[in-house]
């Protein structure tokens, strides 16, 4: 069974700007020095567009984790979508969307649907301790987007 963690977070910049920092793998992995996050893009550049894959190594629950996952769509500066091609879950799609507030500020919403291996018990985990640890780690990075547009 599938779990929705949501985030939506008001920045103070263009959207564009909000988009573009959401696909740098440098503005990512700050976000996650705490978890000692690494990426690597398949097309070695920092900004990723569509086609895309970025593998991912962290530690989280004192355990290292490597997830791929592709850019399955993009329309800049609207939506783009990554999806887990290789990891831990069963399935993961992140939805990022952007809406132009006016005045030079976007509304950011992070859409991550994630399904556990491991039947019943995985679905008794993710809906404990994934979905609220993954909402924390979503609202880390989006305050971290918040203060890179501010600078």
């Amino acid at each position: 069974m599938a779990a929705l963690v949501e985030v939506v977070s008001v920045v103070d910049a263009e959207p564009a700007r909000v988009f573009d920092l959401k696909l740098d793998v440098g503005v990512h992995t700050d976000a996650m020095r705490d978890s000692g996050e690494t990426a690597t893009t398949s097309s070695g550049r920092d900004r990723l567009t569509l086609g895309d894959e970025v593998t991912f190594h962290g530690r989280h629950f004192g355990v290292r984790w490597r997830m791929t996952s592709r850019i399955s769509a993009c329309q800049r500066p609207r939506h783009f979508v990554d999806e887990q091609t290789r990891g831990p879950f069963r399935a993961m799609r992140h939805e990022h969307y952007f809406e132009d507030l006016g005045g030079g500020r976007t509304r950011m919403i992070d859409r991550m649907t994630v399904s556990a291996p491991f039947g019943p018990v995985g679905a008794v985990v993710t809906r404990v301790v994934l979905v609220p640890y993954l909402r924390r780690l979503l609202t880390r990075r989006a305050a971290h987007i918040r203060q890179v547009a501010a600078a």
